[in-house]
Parts: C-alpha cells; structure tokens; sequence
C-alpha cells in the first residue's frame, strides 16, 4: 500500500477540462452502435495522423448525425490537403470511405457510398498550438538538431505571442544520443494546471531519432474563460 501511495496521478490538461471549458473531440452517441463507431472513429484518426504527419495537424473533430459523418480538421497548411483543385481533398475522403465501409464489413460493389463531409479550418495562429510547437521539435531533433537549442528556440517562439501567459517543454529519452535516458524541460510564465477554466493547450509527441524514441510534451497558457466567453465560443 505504501508503494502505491507514492505514485503520482497524472491528468490530462484537456480530459480535466472536459465540460467545463474543452468539448469532446468525437461528438456522438449511440445505444446499440456504439462500438462500431468507437472503432470507426480509431480508423479515421490512424489514417489521418499518419497521411497528415507533415501537414501541421491541430485538432481531427468528428460530429455523426444520421447517416452523415463530419470531419474537422484544423491545420496550420491548409493548401497542402486541399490540393490544386480540392483534387487532395477528395482523394482524401475517397481513402476515409474504403476505411469506414471495412471497419463495417461493407462492399463498395453491392453498398452505396457512405456521406463522408471534409471540412479543413485554418489555424491562424499555429505558433501558440502546442501539437504544432511539438511537431516542430520533433522534426528538428529528427534531424539532430540539440535538444537544448531547440526547445528553447520553441519556448522563446512561443512566449512572443501576446496571447501566450506561459509555456512549458518537456523532452524525454537518449537526448543527443546520450547512454543514459533523462529528463528536461524548460518553463516559462504562468501554468495554473489546476485551475478549471485556465485554457492550457496541451500535447505529445514523438521523435523517432537513429538512436531511439525522444518523447515530447508541450504546455501551452492562454488565459483564462469565463461564461460570457464560453458562450460565444458555442
């Protein structure tokens, strides 16, 4: 018991938030298919998140009404999945429907085509999104770039933006092909983790280095939400 005692219970940033000031990221519900959707909605993300890795992926939301199903996908490089003529967003969704009719047994032959809706948002600023900051880390110690150099370059990028109150960068492994595994991170301004309408942006990601996986956390404080601004965010 006394061993368990001491380990630390670690939350979420956007879980703790979750009906409070932060929405569901998958906006449905149902009795009976519940499961085949869970599944649905696993398949989408793999997809997207490995077919969009270099594209400046924010946020993947998926919103399901009858039989229609709409897909969000916020990114700071709109260009690169809409493609010259909407030709990339229509492969794309092309790729989701042949993923959606497998996970439900279904043949494109016999069955008609699922009502899939793509809908890309621009992030305007992608400079204080923390699963951009973080892609950005990784893409430079991918590239052997120092672990130190580059989240601190990232933190000071990140601090420049007025809506920005307070960031923290945590990296963790072989960091510059060291023997031994550690831990880093450097922090700046304020982080209220524990305060429940503090909007703290939060993600992680992964370097997979010649020399092993460095993973990578990002904190991000913008501020605070009352009522009056949660209202004209709905």
């Amino acid at each position: 018991m006394d061993c368990l005692r001491n380990v630390a219970h670690k939350v979420n940033p956007y879980s703790y938030r979750l009906g409070v000031i932060a929405d569901w990221k998958s906006r449905w519900f149902s009795d009976k298919q519940y499961k085949a959707f869970l599944k649905e909605d696993y398949g989408v993300r793999k997809f997207l998140d490995k077919k969009l890795a270099k594209s400046g992926v924010e946020e993947i939301s998926i919103e399901r009404s009858a039989d229609a199903v709409n897909i969000f996908i916020r990114t700071a490089k709109p260009g690169v999945i809409i493609g010259r003529g909407g030709q990339g967003l229509e492969e794309l969704k092309n790729s989701l429907e042949k993923i959606v009719m497998e996970v439900r047994g279904l043949k494109s032959q016999s069955k008609p085509k699922l009502n899939i809706s793509l809908h890309v948002e621009e992030v305007v600023k992608p400079e204080i999104s923390a699963r951009i900051v973080g892609q950005n880390i990784a893409e430079q110690l991918e590239r052997r770039v120092p672990f130190r150099m580059t989240i601190k370059h990232a933190l000071a990028k990140v601090m420049q933006n007025k809506e920005a109150l307070g960031a923290k960068i945590m990296v963790s492994g072989r960091l510059d092909g060291s023997e031994i595994a550690r831990t880093e991170w450097l922090a700046k301004g304020r982080l209220p983790l524990t305060t429940l309408r503090a909007n703290i942006d939060y993600a992680k990601e992964t370097a997979h280095c010649t020399y092993g996986a460095i993973g990578i956390k990002v904190w991000i404080y913008k501020g605070e939400i009352f009522e009056k601004k949660i209202e004209n965010r709905k």
